[in-house]
């Protein structure tokens, strides 16, 4: 009998393998053990690849999703691309608000079609490490006038693969029209600005 895990996985699974796709390009370029995942519903492809993930959402599906502890951790060890001891947990509520994590303690920060996750969740991660955002919902715009952030990556997606490239970064973020970019702007606008050239995602290294 298929479990509610495994019938909500299915359908945040649609294109079979793809976050397992994005997620072992992002591993690939970076340094990466422990991953925050805020407005993750019930995506745990990170788990797949990275062994220590919190996740965090407010949906009550979500919540109902972790909890099947062994059902969760079926999915995960189905699709492990390797042997390590892999551990996960999940926070249920509005990450705005905080999560039960010590600052400074992650390595990768996860900011896909969430909001501005970077604006209240880069206390979580450490310096030196990764923020994963793509451009939905203005994250990305956001973390580019964070000084807190420089571009070293940016996702490319072709026909359902995925790669970083790290060369010739200032092609990237090149607004397509003049605009003076702030938070308030960005609050204001509630998603991102138009960029010249945009890939699938960004990587931004945190260097304070």
């Amino acid at each position: 009998m298929t479990s509610a895990a495994e019938k909500l996985w299915a359908g945040q699974n649609r294109h079979e393998g793809d976050r397992l796709r994005l997620f072992t390009a992002v591993a690939g370029a970076i340094d990466a053990t422990d991953v925050l995942y805020p407005g993750s519903y019930v995506d745990v492809a990170p788990s797949f690849v990275f062994p220590s993930v919190v996740y965090a959402d407010m949906d009550k599906r979500a919540a109902r999703f972790f909890a099947d502890v062994d059902g969760v951790a079926a999915i995960i060890a189905a699709d492990a691309v390797d042997d390590r001891p892999r551990t996960f947990a999940f926070h249920h509520g509005d990450y705005r608000d905080g999560i039960d994590v010590p600052d400074g303690s992650v390595d990768l920060l996860v900011s896909l079609y969430a909001g501005f996750i970077s604006e209240h969740c880069t206390r979580y991660l450490r310096v030196g490490g990764t923020l994963l955002v793509n451009p939905s919902h203005g994250d990305a715009s956001m973390a580019s006038i964070d000084d807190r952030y420089a571009l070293r990556g940016v996702v490319i997606a072709r026909s359902g693969d995925y790669r970083i490239d790290e060369s010739n970064l200032d092609r990237f973020l090149i607004p397509r029209k003049p605009v003076e970019l702030t938070v308030d702007h960005l609050h204001q606008l509630g998603r991102g600005i138009a960029y010249t050239t945009s890939p699938f995602a960004y990587l931004f290294r945190r260097v304070a």
